[in-house]
């Protein structure tokens, strides 16, 4: 670990070199469903220890935000708290997107809303839809299909926040088959902080996202981490999205799917290497 530790970190040094100032430079993290800012404790550890600016938002209803996440029900509703950060950024102030899994929704979204201050969006193992879920292959692409493990009721606690009639609005993986699907490739303690702090999931809101298309979103440049051990959202999923709507860059990390878990040092690694992308496609 020793040996290993000590080459990435001449790695990065190396990326760095090609950067602006890391303190000019700030990194904007986007949770998954189900997860929080907590999610990126490490590489926020990382990149801090590195001089990077970064901030770790909670989405509505998650983390340690205050609501109830079976009520949500709009996308924009579970979006808002990245829309407004954005909103109150500086007009001439440019931020480094990153999206987990179903945080690559959010990251679409403030794209093409605010694409004037994204340097950078880059992608880790989510879903990379350019308009949301718009055809039925955009659902087959970008939501988990699970059914391997069981069916749903044996695979998801799940909330009617609409009456017990309708389709859930709320759900989260059972804690007993979390690490199976989730965290197989991860250090133990990570995946029992997980098992203690996920929470409901808004899947109505998410499956509601829709995208008009802002102006100059396509200049942002983009770039995609692939999970090559990925059990939820899995690499053929991944290999769709990629192909439909290509990114600039496309690297590939040997890790389940919470790579800020299971492989940390590579990932800040990959970061770095796309900010560095990021200041040379400016």
């Amino acid at each position: 670990m020793g040996e290993e530790y000590f080459i990435e970190t001449e790695k990065m040094k190396d990326l760095q070199e090609n950067l602006e100032e890391p303190s000019k430079t700030h990194f904007v993290l986007v949770h998954g469903i189900s997860g929080g800012g907590w999610c990126w404790y490490k590489i926020k550890s990382l990149m801090e220890i590195s001089g990077y600016k970064v901030t770790c938002l909670d989405l509505k209803g998650s983390g340690i935000h205050s609501a109830d996440p079976t009520t949500l029900l709009s996308f924009d509703d579970y979006n808002d708290p990245l829309i407004n950060f954005m909103s109150s950024l500086p007009e001439n102030e440019q931020v480094i997107l990153v999206g987990h899994s179903a945080g690559g929704l959010s990251v679409t979204d403030a794209t093409h809303k605010f694409p004037k201050k994204v340097r950078l969006a880059v992608y880790i193992g989510a879903t990379m839809l350019r308009t949301g879920f718009v055809t039925e292959q955009d659902v087959k692409d970008g939501i988990p299909d699970l059914s391997e493990f069981g069916a749903a009721v044996d695979v998801y606690d799940m909330w009617f926040g609409l009456g017990p009639q309708q389709p859930p609005t709320s759900a989260v993986i059972k804690t007993s088959l979390q690490r199976k699907i989730i965290y197989q490739m991860s250090p133990l303690e990570d995946s029992t902080l997980a098992a203690m702090l996920l929470r409901p999931g808004p899947i109505q809101a998410l499956t509601s996202a829709r995208f008009k298309e802002g102006e100059d979103a396509e200049e942002v440049p983009r770039v995609y981490i692939r999970t090559a051990y990925d059990r939820v959202v899995k690499p053929e999923q991944q290999d769709a999205m990629i192909k439909k709507w290509p990114p600039q860059h496309v690297y590939t990390l040997e890790s389940d799917h919470s790579p800020f878990f299971s492989a940390p040092l590579l990932l800040f690694g990959l970061l770095i290497k796309a900010a560095s992308l990021g200041c040379s496609a400016d």
